[in-house]
């Protein structure tokens, strides 16, 4: 009886170390549009970067006044230099045509970020509709940081500088 259980074992390890495995080249398709938007951003390369985007994507900042549409976020980053967040962890959840994805990521200014969203598969390949980048708040800190964040709120809403 563990004879059938570990052939059939075997079969499924052998599709997925193939790429065969369902899902798997979607995945590593649109971990390659994740790179790109990365890489693009980096090198302030906007017509590029910007390409990878539904053209009703969402990109939502860190700051809680930062829910862009694709227009506001370009006449936000078509100023800049770009900005350098690599990627060390990523994780996708596929729901059919879409896949979820999480993302840990460094950066020289804010260290260890996240990157969530949502992509979309289109005729041209996966498209971004929705990009939130956060910044995770180690539990030890967490209060103090939104203590910190409620006073700052408390300061600009009485309109004291």
């Amino acid at each position: 009886m563990a004879k059938p259980y570990l052939s059939a074992l075997a079969l499924l390890a052998g599709l997925m170390s193939t790429g065969l495995y369902a899902g798997d080249a979607e995945q590593k398709e649109a971990a390659a549009v994740l790179d790109a938007l990365h890489r693009h951003a980096a090198h302030a390369d906007w017509p590029a970067y910007f390409a990878l985007y539904s053209q009703d994507a969402v990109f939502i900042g860190t700051d809680a006044s930062e829910r862009w549409n694709m227009g506001e976020f370009r006449r936000y980053a078509e100023p800049t230099k770009g900005w350098d967040y690599q990627p060390t962890v990523r994780h996708f959840i596929e729901r059919g045509e879409m896949l979820i994805f999480d993302e840990l990521l460094t950066n020289a200014k804010y260290g260890t970020t996240r990157g969530t969203g949502a992509m979309v598969l289109t005729e041209e390949g996966w498209k971004v509709v929705q990009y939130h980048l956060s910044i995770p708040v180690p539990n030890e800190v967490a209060k103090e940081v939104t203590a910190t964040i409620s006073a700052f709120e408390r300061k600009a809403a009485s309109g004291a500088h």
